[in-house]
Protein backbone atom coordinates (compact mmCIF):
# COMPACT_ATOMS: atom_id res chain seq x y z
CA UNK A 1 0.00 0.00 0.00
CA UNK A 2 1.21 3.27 -1.03
CA UNK A 3 2.32 5.63 2.57
CA UNK A 4 0.38 8.74 2.24
CA UNK A 5 2.28 12.16 1.86
CA UNK A 6 1.99 14.02 4.72
CA UNK A 7 2.65 18.15 4.26
CA UNK A 8 4.02 18.69 8.26
CA UNK A 9 3.81 22.83 8.43
CA UNK A 10 5.68 24.88 11.01
CA UNK A 11 7.06 27.75 11.86
CA UNK A 12 5.39 31.07 10.81
CA UNK A 13 5.22 34.71 11.09
CA UNK A 14 4.59 33.73 14.33
CA UNK A 15 5.78 35.17 18.11
CA UNK A 16 5.69 31.10 18.69
CA UNK A 17 7.42 30.19 15.68
CA UNK A 18 10.28 28.38 17.98
CA UNK A 19 7.47 26.36 19.90
CA UNK A 20 5.67 25.56 16.42
CA UNK A 21 9.49 24.22 14.88
CA UNK A 22 9.92 21.97 18.10
CA UNK A 23 6.25 20.44 17.81
CA UNK A 24 6.99 19.56 14.19
CA UNK A 25 10.01 17.86 14.93
CA UNK A 26 8.32 15.45 17.25
CA UNK A 27 6.10 14.87 15.15
CA UNK A 28 7.82 14.04 12.13
CA UNK A 29 10.24 11.93 14.24
CA UNK A 30 6.96 9.65 15.38
CA UNK A 31 5.52 9.68 12.25
CA UNK A 32 4.73 5.29 11.20
CA UNK A 33 7.49 5.09 8.48
CA UNK A 34 5.60 2.63 7.28
CA UNK A 35 2.33 4.54 6.70
CA UNK A 36 3.33 8.11 6.18
CA UNK A 37 5.99 10.07 3.92
CA UNK A 38 6.03 12.93 6.25
CA UNK A 39 7.25 16.44 4.07
CA UNK A 40 9.01 19.38 5.73
CA UNK A 41 7.12 22.75 4.83
CA UNK A 42 9.14 25.65 6.77
CA UNK A 43 7.95 28.42 7.08
CA UNK A 44 10.16 31.49 7.75
CA UNK A 45 9.68 34.51 10.35
CA UNK A 46 9.50 36.63 6.93
CA UNK A 47 6.52 34.36 5.43
CA UNK A 48 8.68 32.34 3.02
CA UNK A 49 7.73 28.36 2.24
CA UNK A 50 10.74 26.06 1.83
CA UNK A 51 11.19 22.48 0.87
CA UNK A 52 14.06 20.95 1.59
CA UNK A 53 13.40 16.81 1.88
CA UNK A 54 13.70 16.53 5.70
CA UNK A 55 14.67 19.02 8.46
CA UNK A 56 18.27 18.93 8.05
CA UNK A 57 18.26 19.90 4.27
CA UNK A 58 16.06 22.74 5.81
CA UNK A 59 18.87 23.71 7.25
CA UNK A 60 20.68 24.12 4.31
CA UNK A 61 20.89 27.09 1.73
CA UNK A 62 22.12 25.10 -0.82
CA UNK A 63 19.45 22.18 -1.03
CA UNK A 64 15.80 24.13 0.21
CA UNK A 65 13.65 25.69 -2.02
CA UNK A 66 11.34 28.14 -2.09
CA UNK A 67 7.48 27.37 -3.11
CA UNK A 68 4.01 28.15 -2.43
CA UNK A 69 0.59 26.39 -2.64
CA UNK A 70 -1.89 27.56 -5.32
CA UNK A 71 -5.32 27.69 -4.72
CA UNK A 72 -6.13 25.48 -7.91
CA UNK A 73 -8.17 22.63 -6.01
CA UNK A 74 -7.02 20.73 -9.75
CA UNK A 75 -3.34 20.51 -8.22
CA UNK A 76 -2.70 19.43 -4.84
CA UNK A 77 1.05 20.15 -5.22
CA UNK A 78 3.47 22.74 -4.61
CA UNK A 79 4.84 24.60 -6.87
CA UNK A 80 8.55 25.83 -7.21
CA UNK A 81 8.72 29.87 -7.15
CA UNK A 82 10.39 31.55 -9.75
CA UNK A 83 13.30 33.55 -9.66
CA UNK A 84 12.03 36.69 -11.34
CA UNK A 85 13.57 35.02 -14.98
CA UNK A 86 11.91 31.85 -14.84
CA UNK A 87 8.18 30.64 -14.88
CA UNK A 88 6.96 28.87 -11.66
CA UNK A 89 7.19 25.33 -11.82
CA UNK A 90 5.04 22.57 -10.33
CA UNK A 91 7.09 19.84 -8.17
CA UNK A 92 5.07 16.83 -9.99
CA UNK A 93 6.51 14.03 -8.76
CA UNK A 94 10.08 12.07 -8.21
CA UNK A 95 12.08 12.31 -10.74
CA UNK A 96 11.20 16.22 -12.23
CA UNK A 97 14.12 17.76 -10.65
CA UNK A 98 14.05 16.30 -7.20
CA UNK A 99 10.16 17.49 -7.17
CA UNK A 100 7.70 16.43 -4.80
CA UNK A 101 4.06 14.79 -5.89
CA UNK A 102 1.16 16.00 -4.69
CA UNK A 103 -0.01 16.04 -1.00
CA UNK A 104 -2.47 13.73 0.62
CA UNK A 105 -2.62 15.51 3.72
CA UNK A 106 -1.13 18.47 5.46
CA UNK A 107 -0.83 18.90 9.62
CA UNK A 108 -0.40 22.33 10.36
CA UNK A 109 1.97 22.82 13.63
CA UNK A 110 1.77 26.34 14.09
CA UNK A 111 0.97 28.55 17.31
CA UNK A 112 -0.71 31.69 17.01
CA UNK A 113 -0.84 33.93 14.35
CA UNK A 114 -0.38 33.53 10.15
CA UNK A 115 -1.21 29.74 11.16
CA UNK A 116 -3.37 28.65 13.94
CA UNK A 117 -6.00 31.49 13.14
CA UNK A 118 -7.79 30.50 9.87
CA UNK A 119 -5.11 32.17 7.60
CA UNK A 120 -3.45 28.81 6.43
CA UNK A 121 -6.89 26.65 6.54
CA UNK A 122 -8.28 29.19 3.93
CA UNK A 123 -5.08 28.60 1.78
CA UNK A 124 -5.46 24.78 2.53
CA UNK A 125 -9.62 25.37 1.91
CA UNK A 126 -8.70 26.81 -1.83
CA UNK A 127 -6.25 24.01 -2.75
CA UNK A 128 -8.75 21.43 -1.59
CA UNK A 129 -6.19 19.35 0.50
CA UNK A 130 -7.00 17.31 3.76
CA UNK A 131 -5.76 18.79 6.81
CA UNK A 132 -5.49 18.10 10.59
CA UNK A 133 -7.60 20.38 12.90
CA UNK A 134 -10.05 23.08 12.64
CA UNK A 135 -11.37 24.89 9.73
CA UNK A 136 -11.29 28.71 9.23
CA UNK A 137 -14.06 29.39 11.55
CA UNK A 138 -12.80 27.16 14.20
CA UNK A 139 -9.90 28.06 14.08
CA UNK A 140 -10.17 31.78 13.92
CA UNK A 141 -12.54 31.63 16.55
CA UNK A 142 -10.10 29.28 18.67
CA UNK A 143 -7.17 31.96 18.48
CA UNK A 144 -9.12 35.28 19.63
CA UNK A 145 -9.81 35.25 23.06
CA UNK A 146 -12.66 38.11 22.69
CA UNK A 147 -14.59 35.48 20.29
CA UNK A 148 -14.02 32.72 21.87
CA UNK A 149 -15.62 33.80 24.92
CA UNK A 150 -18.62 35.14 22.99
CA UNK A 151 -19.03 31.90 21.83
CA UNK A 152 -18.52 30.55 24.72
CA UNK A 153 -20.98 32.35 27.06
CA UNK A 154 -23.72 31.86 23.92
CA UNK A 155 -23.34 27.97 24.81
CA UNK A 156 -24.11 28.99 28.57
CA UNK A 157 -20.57 27.83 29.42
CA UNK A 158 -18.94 29.87 32.61
CA UNK A 159 -16.02 32.26 31.55
CA UNK A 160 -14.29 34.38 33.51
CA UNK A 161 -14.92 38.24 33.72
CA UNK A 162 -13.46 39.97 31.33
CA UNK A 163 -13.32 43.49 29.39
CA UNK A 164 -11.97 44.14 25.54
CA UNK A 165 -11.07 47.28 24.07
CA UNK A 166 -9.38 48.20 20.78
CA UNK A 167 -5.84 49.56 20.64
CA UNK A 168 -7.28 52.64 19.25
CA UNK A 169 -10.29 53.24 21.79
CA UNK A 170 -7.57 52.55 24.09
CA UNK A 171 -5.04 54.66 23.36
CA UNK A 172 -7.72 57.82 22.88
CA UNK A 173 -8.45 57.37 26.91
CA UNK A 174 -6.45 54.84 28.64
CA UNK A 175 -7.72 56.62 32.18
CA UNK A 176 -10.90 55.42 31.06
CA UNK A 177 -10.31 52.65 30.62
CA UNK A 178 -8.40 51.74 33.40
CA UNK A 179 -10.97 53.43 36.00
CA UNK A 180 -13.64 51.14 34.24
CA UNK A 181 -11.37 47.77 34.93
CA UNK A 182 -10.71 49.22 38.30
CA UNK A 183 -14.66 49.32 38.88
CA UNK A 184 -15.99 46.24 36.98
CA UNK A 185 -12.91 43.95 37.50
CA UNK A 186 -10.23 44.96 40.45
CA UNK A 187 -6.94 43.70 41.18
CA UNK A 188 -5.15 41.37 40.64
CA UNK A 189 -5.95 40.93 36.72
CA UNK A 190 -4.46 39.68 33.79
CA UNK A 191 -3.29 42.05 31.01
CA UNK A 192 -3.47 40.26 27.05
CA UNK A 193 -4.01 41.09 23.89
CA UNK A 194 -6.38 39.03 21.96
CA UNK A 195 -4.83 36.93 19.49
CA UNK A 196 -1.96 35.02 21.12
CA UNK A 197 -0.67 31.68 22.77
CA UNK A 198 1.58 30.27 25.24
CA UNK A 199 0.90 33.65 27.50
CA UNK A 200 3.17 35.91 25.25
CA UNK A 201 2.40 39.54 26.17
CA UNK A 202 0.20 38.37 29.46
CA UNK A 203 1.41 40.11 32.23
CA UNK A 204 -0.33 39.97 35.38
CA UNK A 205 -1.41 43.31 37.58
CA UNK A 206 -1.15 43.74 40.71
CA UNK A 207 -2.32 47.77 40.82
CA UNK A 208 -2.79 50.18 38.35
CA UNK A 209 1.07 50.75 37.32
CA UNK A 210 1.38 47.20 36.58
CA UNK A 211 -1.79 47.29 34.37
CA UNK A 212 -0.79 50.30 32.32
CA UNK A 213 2.46 48.55 31.65
CA UNK A 214 1.02 45.38 30.94
CA UNK A 215 -1.57 47.23 28.24
CA UNK A 216 1.23 48.67 27.08
CA UNK A 217 3.04 45.88 26.02
CA UNK A 218 0.03 43.80 25.11
CA UNK A 219 -0.70 46.98 22.42
CA UNK A 220 2.57 46.26 20.88
CA UNK A 221 1.26 42.72 19.80
CA UNK A 222 -2.12 43.57 18.69
CA UNK A 223 -4.85 45.41 17.70
CA UNK A 224 -7.28 44.03 19.88
CA UNK A 225 -6.83 43.83 23.77
CA UNK A 226 -8.49 42.17 27.10
CA UNK A 227 -8.02 42.22 30.78
CA UNK A 228 -9.12 39.65 32.85
CA UNK A 229 -10.33 38.69 36.52
CA UNK A 230 -7.63 37.08 38.04
CA UNK A 231 -9.02 33.67 39.62
CA UNK A 232 -7.27 32.24 43.11
CA UNK A 233 -7.66 28.95 41.00
CA UNK A 234 -5.96 25.45 40.29
CA UNK A 235 -5.49 24.88 36.17
CA UNK A 236 -6.85 22.16 34.67
CA UNK A 237 -6.39 21.10 31.28
CA UNK A 238 -7.76 18.56 28.72
CA UNK A 239 -7.52 16.97 25.67
CA UNK A 240 -10.29 16.88 22.98
CA UNK A 241 -10.11 14.67 19.84
CA UNK A 242 -12.50 14.33 17.10
CA UNK A 243 -14.89 15.86 14.47
CA UNK A 244 -18.24 15.70 14.99
CA UNK A 245 -18.22 12.90 17.97
CA UNK A 246 -15.31 14.25 19.73
CA UNK A 247 -13.86 12.79 22.61
CA UNK A 248 -12.35 13.50 26.01
CA UNK A 249 -8.91 12.76 27.59
CA UNK A 250 -8.55 12.19 31.21
CA UNK A 251 -7.50 15.80 33.22
CA UNK A 252 -4.71 16.86 33.95
CA UNK A 253 -3.47 20.10 36.22
CA UNK A 254 -0.80 22.19 35.52
CA UNK A 255 1.01 23.41 38.74
CA UNK A 256 3.25 26.87 37.02
CA UNK A 257 6.43 27.46 38.51
CA UNK A 258 5.85 31.39 38.31
CA UNK A 259 2.73 33.17 39.85
CA UNK A 260 0.68 31.99 36.59
CA UNK A 261 1.67 29.44 33.82
CA UNK A 262 3.35 32.70 31.25
CA UNK A 263 5.81 31.43 28.56
CA UNK A 264 8.84 30.80 30.65
CA UNK A 265 7.00 28.41 33.27
CA UNK A 266 5.80 26.32 30.01
CA UNK A 267 8.75 26.15 28.00
CA UNK A 268 12.17 27.39 29.99
CA UNK A 269 11.80 26.91 33.61
CA UNK A 270 11.61 23.24 34.50
CA UNK A 271 10.03 23.22 37.95
CA UNK A 272 6.50 23.84 36.27
CA UNK A 273 4.69 20.07 37.23
CA UNK A 274 1.96 17.88 35.13
CA UNK A 275 -0.35 15.97 37.10
CA UNK A 276 -1.91 13.29 34.91
CA UNK A 277 -4.55 12.59 35.92
CA UNK A 278 -5.20 15.47 38.07
CA UNK A 279 -5.93 15.20 41.98
CA UNK A 280 -9.72 15.14 42.08
CA UNK A 281 -12.94 13.98 42.68
CA UNK A 282 -14.64 11.66 40.51
CA UNK A 283 -17.83 14.39 39.44
CA UNK A 284 -15.53 17.06 38.97
CA UNK A 285 -13.39 15.42 36.56
CA UNK A 286 -16.55 14.26 34.36
CA UNK A 287 -18.05 18.15 34.99
CA UNK A 288 -14.67 19.06 33.08
CA UNK A 289 -14.39 16.52 30.31
CA UNK A 290 -17.96 17.45 29.41
CA UNK A 291 -17.55 20.69 29.24
CA UNK A 292 -14.57 20.54 27.23
CA UNK A 293 -16.35 19.10 24.72
CA UNK A 294 -19.26 21.49 24.76
CA UNK A 295 -16.32 24.16 24.00
CA UNK A 296 -14.60 22.34 21.26
CA UNK A 297 -18.42 22.22 19.89
CA UNK A 298 -19.23 25.73 20.64
CA UNK A 299 -16.41 27.38 18.53
CA UNK A 300 -16.63 24.77 15.68
CA UNK A 301 -13.47 22.95 16.21
CA UNK A 302 -12.46 19.90 14.19
CA UNK A 303 -9.54 17.39 14.65
CA UNK A 304 -7.80 18.57 18.09
CA UNK A 305 -8.26 20.55 20.86
CA UNK A 306 -6.62 21.10 24.65
CA UNK A 307 -9.22 23.05 26.40
CA UNK A 308 -8.07 24.81 30.02
CA UNK A 309 -10.44 25.42 33.51
CA UNK A 310 -9.73 27.05 36.14
CA UNK A 311 -11.29 25.17 39.73
CA UNK A 312 -11.69 28.08 41.84
CA UNK A 313 -9.63 27.04 45.58
CA UNK A 314 -12.45 28.48 47.17
CA UNK A 315 -15.39 26.67 45.76
CA UNK A 316 -14.10 24.20 44.14
CA UNK A 317 -16.38 25.91 40.86
CA UNK A 318 -14.89 24.85 37.39
CA UNK A 319 -14.65 28.01 35.01
CA UNK A 320 -13.35 27.87 31.09
CA UNK A 321 -10.46 29.85 30.43
CA UNK A 322 -9.90 28.96 26.75
CA UNK A 323 -9.58 26.81 23.88
CA UNK A 324 -6.63 25.91 21.45
CA UNK A 325 -7.06 24.36 18.19
CA UNK A 326 -3.32 23.40 17.94
CA UNK A 327 -1.76 22.70 21.07
CA UNK A 328 2.03 22.19 21.69
CA UNK A 329 2.95 18.93 20.32
CA UNK A 330 6.47 17.83 21.43
CA UNK A 331 6.50 14.36 22.98
CA UNK A 332 5.90 16.03 26.73
CA UNK A 333 3.17 18.63 25.54
CA UNK A 334 0.05 18.29 27.34
CA UNK A 335 -2.21 16.98 25.12
CA UNK A 336 -0.15 13.77 23.67
CA UNK A 337 0.08 12.52 27.53
CA UNK A 338 -3.43 13.21 28.24
CA UNK A 339 -4.23 10.93 26.02
CA UNK A 340 -1.22 8.87 26.40
CA UNK A 341 -2.96 8.32 29.81
CA UNK A 342 -5.83 7.68 28.59
CA UNK A 343 -4.71 4.43 26.43
CA UNK A 344 -3.73 6.68 22.64
CA UNK A 345 -0.04 6.34 22.30
CA UNK A 346 1.95 9.23 20.60
CA UNK A 347 2.28 8.23 17.21
CA UNK A 348 -1.01 6.22 16.98
CA UNK A 349 -2.43 9.85 18.18
CA UNK A 350 -0.60 11.01 14.68
CA UNK A 351 -1.90 8.62 12.77
CA UNK A 352 -5.81 9.04 14.26
CA UNK A 353 -5.40 12.95 13.44
CA UNK A 354 -5.01 12.62 10.13
CA UNK A 355 -7.69 9.64 9.71
CA UNK A 356 -9.65 12.42 11.01
CA UNK A 357 -8.26 15.24 9.05
CA UNK A 358 -9.11 12.55 5.68
CA UNK A 359 -12.85 11.77 7.42
CA UNK A 360 -13.49 15.67 7.63
CA UNK A 361 -12.26 16.42 3.74
CA UNK A 362 -14.43 13.72 2.08
CA UNK A 363 -17.40 14.60 4.13
CA UNK A 364 -17.32 17.71 2.93
CA UNK A 365 -16.64 16.79 -0.64
CA UNK A 366 -20.63 15.66 -0.53
CA UNK A 367 -21.62 18.84 -0.32
CA UNK A 368 -22.12 20.96 -3.84
CA UNK A 369 -20.89 23.60 -5.04
CA UNK A 370 -22.78 24.61 -8.27
CA UNK A 371 -26.33 24.09 -8.35
CA UNK A 372 -27.53 23.88 -11.99
CA UNK A 373 -28.67 27.57 -13.01
CA UNK A 374 -30.47 29.02 -15.75
CA UNK A 375 -29.67 32.88 -14.68
CA UNK A 376 -26.87 33.49 -17.22
CA UNK A 377 -29.43 32.36 -20.09
CA UNK A 378 -31.86 35.07 -18.91
CA UNK A 379 -29.01 37.51 -18.51
CA UNK A 380 -28.22 36.65 -22.22
CA UNK A 381 -32.05 36.73 -23.95
CA UNK A 382 -32.41 39.96 -22.15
Amino acid sequence: MRRLRIGVLFGGRSTEHEVSILSAQSIIAAMDPDRFEPIPLYIDKSGRWLVGGSLKRLSDDTARKYVYLPPDPTQRSLVLAGDGTQSPTHLAGEGAGGGLPPLDAVFPVFHGLNGEDGTIQGVLELANIPYVGAGVLGSALGLDKIYMKRAFAAAGLPIVDYLPITRRQYEHDPDAFITLVEDRIGYPCFAKFANSGSSVGTTKAHHRAELVEGLRLASTFDRKLLVERAIDARELEVSVLGNDEPQASVVGEVVPAHEFYDYEAKYLDEGSRLLIPAPIAANASEDVRSMAIQAFLAVDAAGMARVDFFMERSSGRIILNELNTIPGFTRISMYPKLWEASGLSYPRLIERLVELAIERFNDKQRSQTAIDSRLLEAETDQ
